[in-house]
C-alpha cells in the first residue's frame, strides 16, 4: 500500500517535468550576437550598445574610421537617406542608427525579407539619446534595392 496519495504523486511529477523544461529553455537560450561599428568618439553610440547589453544581446564594438564606417554601410546596402552614426551587423540583417532593442526582437522575430532596419539620424529620445526631449521617430525597414517602408514608431 503507498503512502503518497495519487494527486500528490500526479503534482510532483508534473513539477518534475515544469523543472526539466525550464531548465532545458534556460539552457538552449543565448544572447543574441551584435556587431557594431561606430567612430571611437561617438558617445551615443556607446549609450546605444549599453542600451542592447541591458537588454540581453551580446554586443561586439568596433572603433573604426569615417572611411571605413562607410565601407561598411556601402557593403550592406544602407541607403545614404538612412544613415546614422553606427552600423550594426545582427545575423542575417543590418541594424542602422538608434534602433530600441524591442524592434530588433521583433525584427528577429518576424523575419521580414530585407536587408535591414534604420532610424535615420539621430533622434531625440531614441535608445543612447536619452534626454528631456523626445521627439517622435520611425524605424525604416530597407531593401537591396533601396526601397524603406515604415516597420515601427515611436
Amino acid at each position: 500500500m503507498s503512502l503518497v496519495s495519487p494527486a500528490r504523486s500526479v503534482t510532483r511529477i508534473l513539477l518534475l517535468v515544469l523543472i526539466t523544461a525550464v531548465t532545458s529553455v534556460a539552457q538552449t537560450t543565448k544572447p543574441v550576437a551584435v556587431t557594431v561599428y561606430k567612430s571611437a568618439t561617438c558617445g551615443c553610440c556607446a549609450k546605444w550598445n549599453d542600451h542592447l547589453s541591458a537588454n540581453g544581446f551580446e554586443v561586439t564594438s568596433n572603433d573604426v574610421g569615417k572611411e571605413e564606417l562607410q565601407s561598411i554601410k556601402d557593403k550592406h546596402g544602407v541607403p545614404a537617406a538612412t544613415h546614422s552614426c553606427h552600423t550594426a551587423l545582427i545575423g542575417d540583417y543590418v541594424v542602422e542608427g538608434h534602433v530600441p532593442a524591442d524592434v530588433i526582437r521583433k525584427l528577429l522575430q518576424e523575419r521580414p525579407k530585407v536587408l535591414g532596419i534604420a532610424v535615420p539620424g539621430m533622434p531625440m529620445g531614441s535608445p543612447g539619446m536619452e534626454g528631456p526631449r523626445k521627439d517622435a521617430y520611425q524605424v525604416l525597414t530597407f531593401d537591396a534595392q533601396g526601397a524603406t517602408e515604415v516597420f515601427a514608431s515611436r
